[in-house]
């Protein structure tokens, strides 16, 4: 097991039953509050687990598409809400068969390099799947959505991505894993995103040239179906094999904290989005 996550007590906030009116922007305000806790050693070390409905998570980069409006449209036509996220770089797809999970460390006293950070995750996704865990892979997976250099995928096929945020000398590094469903029916709806957003302009940033054949589910990958709900079980039995854990939500004092990070990346998003009308 990582060093990094051979954590004497964790602290364990599941979040993965879909709330129909929750959006992924209070979940990016959670991470920033367990952040800020977990740094300033007022939490122990923490993982959750998130879920959202059908949500396409711009990047930084993807508000500034020339014709990034009418990519929108089009999500929203399909059903799905966009937002701007506060890490990461392009679009990525959220719905009820997609596990996020976010590994929240402190660094207070000992440093974690950014590739420290994303070594624990792949070693916490291997520890959860052993049945392919020599074959999962970490590179990028060229022509798969939000591609990046810790992309996980089995003989080529991409099922998760990885990005960190840093806040208050505490570090989440926050994971998708595509566990249910089609890989590439999401890539494709990210292909048609890129399509109607671009309309062929040529532009500073290169954005991704998807093929949605490189990309698959975990129950793809592994020919039967595994669930969602199933994954947050074995991941809770593998942490408490490891060591103590408590489940345990956020305490009033600690919500505080979370209405003046909400409120920031609410303020942020409702900017990002503006700047494009």
């Amino acid at each position: 097991m990582n060093h990094l996550l051979n954590q004497k007590s964790w602290r364990f906030i599941d979040q993965s039953i879909v709330a129909l009116n929750r959006t992924p922007l209070e979940s990016f305000a959670m991470d920033d509050t367990l952040c800020h806790l977990v740094g300033q050693g007022m939490s122990d070390p923490t993982i959750r687990t998130w879920v959202h409905n059908e949500t396409i998570v711009l990047g930084i980069q993807d508000h500034r598409l020339p014709y990034v409006q009418e990519g929108i449209n089009f999500l929203e036509q399909r059903g799905y809400q966009a937002i701007v996220r506060n890490s990461g770089g392009l679009a990525v797809v959220l719905d009820s068969g997609v596990l996020n999970i976010s590994l929240v460390l402190p660094e207070k006293d000992n440093a974690i390099s950014i590739n420290a950070g994303y070594d624990a995750m792949v070693d916490l996704v291997k520890s959860l799947y052993p049945e392919i865990q020599d074959d999962i892979k970490a590179y990028e997976i060229v022509g798969s959505y939000c591609p990046g250099s810790y992309d996980l995928s089995v003989e080529g096929k991409k099922f998760a991505g990885i990005s960190q945020r840093r806040i208050r000398q505490g570090i989440a590094v926050q994971i998708y894993l595509c566990i249910e469903g089609s890989g590439s029916e999401r890539a494709e709806l990210i292909r048609e995103f890129y399509q109607l957003s671009l309309k062929g302009e040529k532009t500073k940033f290169v954005y991704p040239d998807i093929n949605p054949t490189v990309m698959a589910s975990l129950s793809e990958i592994l020919n039967r179906e595994i669930t969602v709900y199933e994954t947050v079980l074995n991941l809770q039995k593998l942490i408490k094999f490891n060591g103590d854990m408590k489940l345990q939500n956020l305490s009033s004092e600690e919500t505080e904290y979370y209405s003046y990070y909400l409120n920031r990346v609410f303020e942020r998003n409702k900017k990002m989005l503006n700047s494009n009308d």
